[in-house]
């Protein structure tokens, strides 16, 4: 390690970097270590990266544009925007959208983090965000200066007129979905309000025991999506979390604004990975495959969840199981960590996750069963 790299660690944050909380996975490495100790090895379920292969026929579509030797668009290929508004209509029944109102982003994460900075919120704006969320949504208000509230209902809100709020349904970590109901009332809510809402709906295509409705569907937004941003990503039904692909859709005049800035500051998906995605947003087959595979982990894993003594609440959707042993979570993250399964504290995602955690489906088939082993063989508390 060099010196320089070596004091990084110990260097004051200066600037908007101060106002942020430390990064939640590096709290970790202790009980990262006493799970690694097993004399089985790790099962890490505390974070949701994909590990299954990439389909072919996305491997070719990468293959397809390494060539291109010049600065690709920063709005996508017509391809790219085309393939993914018909994607978003095919496999989720979202209004028929056209290539202007579709923006590729390096990655969602990127997105989430730099959207309320992008569309001009600041000091002074307050921004919605879940009551228990992905930790992103927070920094990314937090970069802008501006104020998060967190909420799960727009009752609570009251008169307020926040700049944006923040919708994650299936939810990221509880695997909570959002009705169409309760999504018409977000969205009028919103209008009323001149609230943008930005949705995150990176785990649409994983529902399993409710159905999974975009802010774009029609039963939703009525075939109106001014002042609505949906938020896609190829990582997770696609695996390819490793490409950073990624993309927004919906409001025609927000999607403008965000591509003239993004354009300024060069934030442009590489011609490559735009080439996959047409691949990968044009194919069905391996997306149904996927969902197969993540399927029968999550059956294999909550079965065994539960013996060991665990409630799953919510967990209709995504990939991930939102369980408690009604105990603090850091308690439930040291007890699995004896088992070598290292899970994800609730608290990650806002003090209403503190008796919480998100055990992940993202390990492999033979980790998944070593878990469901483990787990079995295990006495519940009160058994």
């Amino acid at each position: 390690m060099t010196e320089n790299a070596a004091l990084a660690g110990t260097r004051p944050r200066r600037g908007v970097g101060a106002t942020l909380p430390d990064f939640p996975w590096d709290s970790l490495s202790e009980v990262k270590a006493r799970a690694a100790a097993h004399p089985d090895g790790i099962v890490d379920l505390s974070v949701g990266t994909p590990v299954d292969p990439i389909a072919d026929v996305v491997r070719r579509g990468l293959d397809g544009g390494a060539g291109f030797p010049g600065y690709p668009a920063t709005a996508g290929t017509a391809d790219l925007r085309d393939a993914a508004a018909a994607a978003l209509t095919r496999r989720y029944g979202s209004t028929p959208l056209d290539g202007a109102q579709i923006l590729p982003v390096i990655g969602t994460k990127e997105a989430i983090a730099s959207i309320v900075s992008l569309l001009g919120f600041g000091p002074g704006d307050e921004i919605v965000i879940p009551e228990v969320a992905y930790p992103t949504y927070e920094v990314g208000v937090l970069l802008a200066g501006a104020t998060p509230v967190r909420a799960d209902s727009t009752v609570a809100l009251g008169p307020s007129r926040p700049g944006a709020i923040f919708l994650n349904s299936p939810s990221n970590p509880t695997g909570k979905v959002l009705g169409v109901d309760h999504l018409r009332k977000v969205v009028a809510w919103a209008r009323e309000r001149g609230t943008i809402v930005i949705s995150d709906e990176c785990y649409l295509g994983l529902a399993w025991d409710a159905e999974a409705v975009s802010i774009l569907d029609p039963r939703v937004c009525d075939d109106d999506v001014s002042g609505l941003v949906a938020v896609h990503s190829l990582s997770k039904i696609s695996n390819l979390a490793g490409y950073r692909a990624g993309f927004l859709a919906g409001d025609r005049e927000l999607i403008g604004e965000l591509l003239a800035v993004r354009k300024h500051a060069g934030l442009i998906v590489p011609f490559p990975v735009q080439s996959a995605m047409v691949a990968a947003l044009g194919d069905d087959e391996h997306v149904a495959d996927q969902r197969e595979r993540y399927c029968a982990r999550r059956t294999a894993l909550s079965t065994a969840v539960r013996h060991a003594g665990f409630r799953i609440d919510h967990s209709e959707a995504g990939l991930y199981l939102w369980a408690t042993r009604g105990e603090p979570c850091r308690d439930t993250v040291a007890w699995l960590a004896e088992l070598g399964i290292l899970a994800a504290p609730g608290e990650f995602y806002g003090p209403a996750g503190a008796q919480h955690v998100r055990i992940a489906l993202t390990a492999t088939d033979e980790r998944i069963a070593a878990a469901v082993a483990r787990l079995t063989q295990t006495v519940a508390p009160g058994a």
